[in-house]
């Protein structure tokens, strides 16, 4: 594996790697250790996405940021072509050897643009989103596109099983053997290390993440209020961005409203969640679907036990009444049930849950392999070793 060899094939250094997301706060959340290990190479990694604040940070860790027009929440064709041609133009000027495409809109009309300019690509599916919740016509319209679209990356990652089903089962590839399941895109344990439960009488539960309806915000909030009454000791945090560019985005004025009520503590929005996490006796996440979600595997590596759906992704990393309680998806009831159930076990079995949380992520969530992945599969895209 060596990276310091003098000749050009054999290091990173004269490879360009591209990573286009629909947003670059996502890239610097979920992929920092991809990245260190692509600097640390010395490969040139250029990050393409829309403008936010994670393009400083970003840069600070040693990427070039190049900003990307993309209309997430619209499905105008004129916007998704402007998307399109913009890649297309970035490609032909990069000349990248490899790129990764992430989330809806770049692995549809980045893996188009990557096969015009003549630029290997990979597309990386991090959830299937609220394409596949619905039976829409625009839901129609996206799996057409995906079919067409997913011909031509060398290969399609999936972070899930059920993921990987669906595309399969509804023949959206058109060529299966180039299907890989990931697994999740793993968590740094040395940086989530586990941390003691808090000592003290109230029992705190935590949702992080955008403020999104589909994230099973508003079950939460309805199941703290069934749940006030006969739990005054426990309290109920919210965590992430509100208003965000999404279909299913909460505004800061629904927000505001539980916090006038009482029922819901919002501590806004932090680019490190490990306080919050420690701070917390429990993680929930009432997603509707998720691909891997991250929040419950770095709770799990914190040695946090989780109440979340029984859905795609989530069922991967809470196992029931093992590290953590599993209650239907879109279920108020279901989900103070859970809640509830979590209350009534105690301390000290909340924290023999979270010793076995911590225990499946890091055998099976470790980042390192993840890591490992992306550098067999750049070896047998480029010849180079990193």
């Amino acid at each position: 594996m060596s990276s310091h060899s003098s000749s050009g094939s054999s290091s990173g250094a004269s490879l360009r790697i591209v990573l286009v997301c629909n947003t670059a706060w996502a890239i610097y959340t979920y992929r920092q250790g991809l990245i260190r290990m692509l600097v640390e190479s010395g490969v040139d990694v250029i990050v393409i996405a829309p403008r936010d604040r994670t393009f400083e940070l970003l840069a600070g860790m040693g990427c070039r940021c190049i900003e990307l027009p993309v209309a997430s929440k619209g499905t105008s064709p004129r916007d998704d072509l402007r998307t399109l041609v913009a890649l297309y133009r970035h490609y032909r000027a990069i000349r990248p050897h490899v790129v990764f495409h992430y989330t809806i809109k770049p692995n549809i009309y980045g893996s188009i643009a990557a096969k015009l300019a003549g630029v290997a690509s990979v597309a990386v599916t991090t959830g299937l989103g609220y394409v596949f919740i619905q039976q829409s016509r625009a839901a129609l319209v996206a799996k057409k596109l995906y079919r067409f679209a997913f011909r031509f990356p060398r290969e399609v990652w999936f972070l899930n099983r059920d993921d990987l089903a669906a595309f399969t089962d509804q023949n959206l590839l058109v060529h299966p053997e180039r299907a890989r399941l990931l697994h999740g895109e793993g968590v740094d344990l040395d940086q989530f290390a586990p941390a003691p439960l808090p000592e003290r009488d109230e029992v705190v539960f935590i949702l992080i993440g955008r403020l999104l309806w589909d994230k099973g915000v508003g079950e939460y909030v309805e199941a703290a209020r069934q749940l006030r009454t006969r739990y005054p000791h426990a309290r109920f945090r919210l965590l992430g961005p509100v208003g965000v560019d999404n279909p299913s985005a909460i505004s800061r004025d629904e927000v505001a409203a539980w916090e006038r009520e009482g029922v819901i503590d919002y501590a806004g929005e932090a680019h490190d969640v490990r306080p919050f996490i420690a701070d917390a006796d429990c993680v929930v996440l009432p997603s509707y679907r998720e691909g891997v979600p991250r929040t419950l595997m770095e709770a799990a590596a914190m040695s946090r036990p989780a109440v979340a759906t029984d859905v795609p992704g989530c069922r991967e990393v809470v196992a029931d009444g093992v590290n953590g309680v599993l209650c239907e998806a879109k279920s108020a009831t279901s989900l103070a049930d859970a809640l509830a159930k979590m209350l009534d076990v105690g301390s000290a079995a909340r924290c023999e849950m979270g010793e076995r949380g911590r225990q499946k992520v890091a055998e099976e969530f470790d980042e390192r392999d993840v890591v490992e992945r992306y550098k067999d599969l750049i070896r047998n895209l480029t010849g180079v070793s990193l």
